[in-house]
């Protein structure tokens, strides 16, 4: 059954001026589209901006592009069932991993000069793990493409009272546009705006959000007479055999959520690492995840504290006629006047067109480099590349909005989002970093350890939601199928490896820590990245310990 949004008791109450200020926005949006037409001459430029991009715009674009419906609507739907457990997705969940991704992963991959991240396993293994990689990628990106396009047409709903079916197809026209006009330069770009857009809108609606239900002692008042104080804590009841509303202990916590799913997906989840890949040197590569650390672990304030205010000014939410995903329109339908208002729907249209954007350039650039290229048609002009990347973006569009109507069925959209990178992300996680530091890892290892830990998490689910296995939350199952996966795929990786003849190391060289390829060492940094705010490791480091800190108002 989908889980549609009350059209009538969550219509907002837009004007004129309302309409004005998206109008504006579309005609900017469409605007740097056609002025990033004019850059994209080659099927690199149109894939990846000609490596080209400065470390602030790929760094802000990086942040931006996981800031679609993951963040605003899952998120706070979290917020509003999970309480301050929802703080994890980002201190443990995703800052660690960012740092990692910048620190050591972007060296290989862009040094490697892979248009993709499954491009990087065809180097180091060769094609049967190249393209199951690669049909694993095209795969989740459309389905995550429908996530953010089924929340864009829960916004577009909710705003004209259109049947959802009717706000995903225009929806998805309107991103299918500004992507076929200018490429990856043109979703970029937009990201960066977008990015900006989003704080303009969700800003307001938090600070007026906590004046209405009295500051942030009234709502830590009203939630703790409701859910109980642990509701705004990271890690009360987290103890192995406490239950608690996240479904999941400490351990679980740490292994499931901070190692395996996150590293899962933050460094090889290809609509951010195709961010990276566009910066115009390894300098820049490698701060540009280090950069999007800084706004990524501060994102909490505006979209996990207005699912708290929802569960405050809405009780009934996750029981009654209101879903979990609900948080954010209730709020601006409640409590935003008018121009404010346009604003705060802007920013969420511009937030889940950049998620959307993300997952359908990652999509059309795995298929035709990946697929198409090197398995269909071979040795063809880049033009003709070109064409197929155009073609199959739309064809990612159309796929995205068939999918969309498999996130409708959620009523937590970050739940469907945590099953499909426990499936997807956590076994090439496996992969990769076997394939990075483990010399002796064979090509069968590659692709058998692959395919092993992706049934694994597939099968952990099922016997989960067939009630074979008790765990007692989706979450939670998220978590223990992502550990499933990571040690399934672990160890056949291992044994096939041992068991199998691996590659010379003459031709690992550049692809395996600790290996040097000629020509790949050269110093292509530009003037000023020698300064002390621009080295990575500084940059790194400094987040994991702001991280740290910001953990402690919500451990003590």
């Amino acid at each position: 059954m989908y889980r549609y949004l009350a059209v009538d008791q969550l219509r907002l109450s837009v004007n004129a001026l309302d309409y004005a200020i998206l109008l504006v926005y579309f005609a900017v949006v469409l605007g740097i589209g056609f002025a990033a037409r004019r850059s994209v001459r080659t099927s690199l430029d149109f894939f990846l901006s000609g490596r080209a991009l400065p470390a602030w715009v790929t760094g802000l674009a990086f942040v931006a592009a996981n800031l679609g419906a993951t963040e605003i609507l899952g998120m706070a739907a979290n917020g509003a069932q999970y309480g301050m457990y929802t703080l994890h997705w980002y201190l443990v969940g995703a800052i660690p991993a960012m740092v990692f991704l910048g620190l050591v992963m972007m060296p290989f991959y862009y040094r490697s000069r892979v248009r993709s991240v499954p491009e990087f396993l065809l180097l180091r293994f060769g094609p049967a793990p190249h393209l199951l990689s690669s049909v694993i990628f095209a795969v989740a990106s459309v389905l995550i493409a429908g996530v953010n396009l089924y929340a864009l047409g829960i916004v577009v709903q909710a705003l004209l009272g259109w049947p959802l079916w009717t706000a995903i197809v225009v929806s998805g026209t309107f991103v299918l546009a500004y992507i076929l006009l200018g490429g990856l330069s043109s979703a970029i770009y937009n990201e960066v705006l977008q990015f900006f857009v989003i704080l303009a809108a969700l800003i307001p609606l938090t600070v007026v959000g906590l004046r209405r239900v009295g500051g942030w002692d009234g709502l830590s008042d009203s939630i703790g007479a409701t859910r109980g104080e642990g509701f705004l804590s990271a890690w009360q009841g987290t103890g192995i055999g406490e239950p608690n509303s996240l479904g999941a202990n400490w351990l679980t916590i740490v292994l499931g959520l901070g190692f395996v799913m996150s590293f899962g997906y933050w460094t090889t989840n290809f609509a951010e690492v195709q961010r990276a890949m566009s910066a115009r040197n390894l300098s820049a590569a490698r701060r540009t995840p280090l950069i999007a650390a800084y706004p990524k672990m501060f994102i909490p304030a505006i979209v996990v504290v207005p699912g708290l205010i929802a569960v405050v000014v809405e009780p009934t939410i996750g029981t009654g006629e209101y879903a979990y995903n609900d948080a954010i329109p209730l709020l601006m339908r409640d409590l935003l006047p008018n121009g404010v208002l346009g604003i705060a729907v802007t920013g969420l249209l511009a937030a889940f067109m950049a998620g959307m954007a993300a997952n359908v350039s990652s999509f059309n650039t795995v298929f035709t480099n990946d697929i198409w290229r090197p398995y269909v048609r071979r040795h063809r002009p880049d033009a003709h590349y070109l064409l197929v990347g155009r073609v199959v973006t739309a064809v990612g569009v159309v796929i995205g909005m068939g999918t969309a109507f498999i996130a409708a069925t959620f009523s937590n959209i970050m739940n469907y989002l945590q099953t499909l990178f426990s499936f997807f992300n956590v076994p090439l996680f496996v992969t990769f970093i076997l394939a990075m530091f483990w010399r002796r890892m064979t090509s069968a290892a590659g692709f058998w350890g692959l395919l092993t830990g992706t049934l694994a998490a597939f099968t952990t689910y099922l016997l989960y939601r067939a009630g074979a296995v008790t765990i007692p939350s989706e979450q939670g199952a998220n978590f223990v199928a992502s550990i499933v996966a990571f040690l399934a795929g672990m160890a056949v990786s291992v044994v096939v490896s041992l068991f199998t003849r691996p590659k010379p190391v003459a031709e690992l060289a550049g692809l395996v820590y600790g290996t040097t390829a000629p020509g790949l060492e050269v110093d292509d940094r530009a003037p000023g990245d020698e300064a002390w705010y621009r080295r990575p490791w500084l940059l790194g480091w400094g987040a994991i310990v702001l991280a740290a800190l910001l953990y402690l108002p919500f451990s003590l």
